[in-house]
């Protein structure tokens, strides 16, 4: 009987280790993917976020392969990542979080969405250091503008603390999203920074950047000699 509570004990922790091995490589694909997203987006000739928006940007945020499906459909959900300037000009490691729900009106039959969200002053950087809030009744959202040059037409420096885009079938454009929850990925956040980090110290560039965020930061530091490069 020992023996077999001994096996079962070990089996256990195993079980455990496994779990924490496979979240650990999920969070780094996700870093991985989310940064390849980004680099993708911005070398896009004429239809990359401009710029002046990555210029003026608080944060980034982005959420590769969001799982979507229907009509005129919600999203069913996606993980993302997001870093923000620091107090020195630097971006701040990554935290991680969930998005669930929302209208976004896309075409029929998309899967697949990548999304990228870009935080454009202090109220919209404050929503994302709160750990949850939802875009349209906490933070306001708008389909940022694409091209080479954003700096002509200025309401998207005015109208919305959050711009949005859109990924899907190689089709890049400004989305309208609303009434989508944002709140902190638990599960993610432990495994990469340990218990009690919280998403306001590793935005506020508290904490140190793990190894494997190298990737994602490196695509959100190129960003703008990317799209000034179109």
């Amino acid at each position: 009987m020992k023996k077999i509570m001994m096996m079962l004990a070990v089996l256990s922790l195993a079980t455990i280790s496994w779990a924490s091995d496979d979240s650990r490589e999920a969070t780094t694909e996700r870093l991985d993917k989310a940064g390849a997203v980004l680099h993708e987006i911005m070398a896009a000739p004429d239809k990359g976020i401009p710029e002046e928006v990555i210029d003026h940007a608080k944060c980034i945020a982005v959420v590769p392969h969001m799982i979507k499906g229907g009509f005129v459909f919600g999203a069913e959900g996606g993980r993302g990542v997001a870093t923000c300037r620091t107090a020195n000009g630097h971006w701040s490691a990554p935290a991680f979080f969930a998005l669930t729900g929302g209208n976004f009106g896309l075409q029929i039959g998309i899967e697949g969405v990548d999304l990228v969200m870009v935080v454009q002053n202090d109220r919209g950087m404050q929503h994302l250091l709160s750990s949850k809030f939802q875009i349209g009744a906490d933070a306001s959202a708008a389909a940022g503008p694409v091209g080479r040059h954003a700096s002509a037409d200025t309401d998207w420096k005015m109208n919305a603390e959050i711009l949005t885009y859109s990924r899907a079938k190689g089709a890049f454009a400004g989305l309208a999203l609303s009434g989508a929850d944002i709140r902190r990925d638990d599960d993610s956040m432990k495994t990469v920074y340990g218990p009690d980090v919280t998403t306001r110290a590793v935005l506020d560039g508290e904490i140190p950047s793990p190894p494997q965020a190298h990737a994602f930061l490196s695509a959100i530091r190129s960003a703008r000699t990317e799209a000034a490069s179109r």
